[in-house]
């Protein structure tokens, strides 16, 4: 076995294998219950003393986020130890930036699941940690500043004996740091990670955090590069002929995947559809055969739409449970009697209620869980048609639809309204720098 800054390199740990030759997952849920709930110990050499030490390996999945390795090492020779927590399942299909405006020392025990790939920024301070220069973590916003300030110190020693101009300045500057955590002023942290396996606690889920904004975005050709999914020498300019667009009209195509649930090879079918008395759509839909997880997912088929579109749909009894919905990825589902606003969620109840990690477990508190028991208890309600509420659909690039029962003619309980973007809706998806009119003279010239 090799070690290298706490990573791997080589054989399963021994636990893991024989439970992938017994048929069963590698990665285990968390569980106090469970007999099997042991670490593998690996013997492995120490980065401080180059003695040996040891290497405590737990592979499991953390429920709404990913399979994980969580590892810990320590060494009886010099006392040094180490934790990691490593990513080992897929990278998602967009990448994710959290945006939260730290206001009270209580923002600072917000929990934060950082990824090698995510890229940390403080604007006030003009600090970045880039990718790949840290390990994956598990921590809070504490935690990550006080990562920061141990990094930028450790080799304070030698630049105080080679260049004591620069050793002064990086003093003050973690000294301002250490400030942040005082929280006399308003600071802003920014975690945007390419792969979208990084993650920020909202306190307040399943309302909305009025502090925490999080969009999601297209990788650019250079991302996917940096996270091993393209060759350096693909060729990114060819575009589908026109007759394989009409060819994709008339047909199911299927292309190989892997479950986002269990990561195990599957299939995904495309399919451009005309929905009546809407436009064109492309509808993706993935089955897993190995553990059964089904998702789905629509994408215009079209330009995006000179205005955004919020549809509202009164709910007065179940049977507008059974309207058909498509949501696109823009889309924002919300429920202001329950005061309830979720960006790319598909089942609201999973979502904010059954696989939550950070709202639920040993550490949640009794009375955050009451509160959540109390809000599954009202989904419930509206599902069941006891209780009435407005359902809105609120997507910026108007590509959402909601069926209206009554079509053509006009659904007395379903308003569609058109709004125009704002200049923070059109930079989430990409307008503001896109240039469309004199294109094709540039190109020809």
């Amino acid at each position: 076995m090799v070690r290298k800054h706490s990573g791997f390199v080589g054989e399963l740990p021994a636990g893991a294998a024989q439970r992938l030759d017994a048929g069963r997952s590698v990665f285990k849920d968390i569980g106090a219950d469970d007999a099997d709930w042991e670490p593998t110990e690996i013997e492995s050499m120490c980065m401080n003393c180059h003695l040996n030490g040891t290497t405590r390996l737990l592979l499991t999945k953390i429920p709404f986020f990913k399979e994980v390795i969580v590892s810990s090492f320590s060494c009886a020779n010099c006392g040094w130890s180490d934790t990691e927590i490593q990513s080992a399942g897929r990278i998602q299909d967009q990448g994710v930036s959290y945006t939260l405006t730290v206001k009270s020392k209580q923002d600072l025990d917000r929990e934060v699941v950082k990824s090698d790939s995510a890229t940390t920024r403080i604007p006030e301070l003009d600090f970045e940690i880039p990718p790949f220069t840290q390990k994956g973590a598990l921590s809070t916003i504490e935690g990550l500043l006080d990562r920061a300030v141990s990094g930028l110190e450790q080799e304070q020693p030698i630049r105080r004996a080679t260049d004591p101009d620069v050793a002064d300045k990086i003093d003050e500057f973690i000294q301002r740091l250490k400030k942040l955590k005082d929280v006399e002023e308003e600071f802003t942290l920014v975690v945007e990670d390419p792969s979208g396996n990084s993650f920020v606690e909202n306190p307040v889920a399943p309302q909305k955090d009025e502090a925490l904004a999080v969009t999601r975005f297209k990788r650019s050709a250079q991302q996917d590069v940096l996270l091993g999914i393209r060759a350096d020498d693909d060729d990114f300019d060819e575009e589908p002929a026109g007759n394989d667009i009409d060819a994709m009209r008339n047909e199911v195509l299927v292309f190989n995947t892997n479950c986002p649930e269990c990561n195990a090879p599957a299939s995904t079918n495309m399919k451009m559809v005309q929905i009546p008395h809407f436009k064109e759509v492309i509808i993706m839909a993935t089955n897993c055969d190995s553990c059964g997880h089904r998702t789905n997912e629509v994408k215009s088929g079209g330009a995006t739409e000179e205005l955004g579109t919020r549809i509202t749909l009164n709910i007065t009894d179940q049977s507008d449970m059974t309207r058909d919905v498509l949501k696109s990825e823009t889309c924002a589902i919300l429920i202001p009697e329950l005061e309830l606003e979720v960006g790319m969620a598909t089942d609201i109840k999973d979502l904010t209620v059954s696989k939550n990690p950070f709202i639920s477990g040993d550490s949640c508190s009794t009375d955050r869980m009451q509160k959540l028991r109390e809000f599954g208890e009202k989904l419930d309600k509206v599902m069941s048609g006891e209780m009435k509420v407005h359902f809105v659909l609120d997507d910026p690039a108007g590509n959402s639809y909601l069926q209206n029962v009554y079509a053509p003619d006009p659904d007395p309980e379903l308003t569609i309204e058109k709004y125009t973007r704002t200049f923070e809706q059109n930079e989430d998806l990409g307008l503001n720098d896109m240039k469309t009119d004199g294109y094709q003279e540039e190109e020809e010239k």
